[in-house]
């Protein structure tokens, strides 16, 4: 995965998950707990960048997090409300994500290599 496509993934995914996270609640019945959506939003949101640029997974996860917290924040200015166990959720999920970044990027590397 090209570096520049990474990079867009990554900005189109924080773009969904602050459209989602700071709307006024809208009931919609989705499967799963909350807490699991916060999961994969946040382990899709780590996962390009940890594949292309695996050295900068301690600033993707740093900036993922604060990303979570600054959502937390604000939360309670849009009529939804703040959850701690949402940032460590998103924490989780940033960690997941980050972590199978790592392992792909590696793969990645051997398969470039072997061209």
């Amino acid at each position: 995965m090209p570096y520049r496509l990474s990079l867009a993934a990554t900005l189109l995914i924080a773009l969904a998950i602050g459209w989602f996270t700071l709307r006024p609640i809208v009931v919609i019945e989705v499967g799963g707990s909350d807490k699991l959506h916060h999961l994969v939003a946040f382990g899709l949101l780590t996962l390009p960048l940890s594949v292309t640029r695996p050295r900068w997974i301690p600033w993707v996860l740093l900036a993922a997090v604060a990303y979570g917290a600054a959502i937390e924040i604000i939360q309670p200015y849009v009529g939804r409300f703040r959850e701690w166990a949402d940032l460590l959720a998103d924490a989780a999920g940033a960690l997941i994500g980050a972590a199978a970044g790592l392992a792909l990027s590696r793969d990645w590397s051997a398969m470039r290599r072997r061209r």
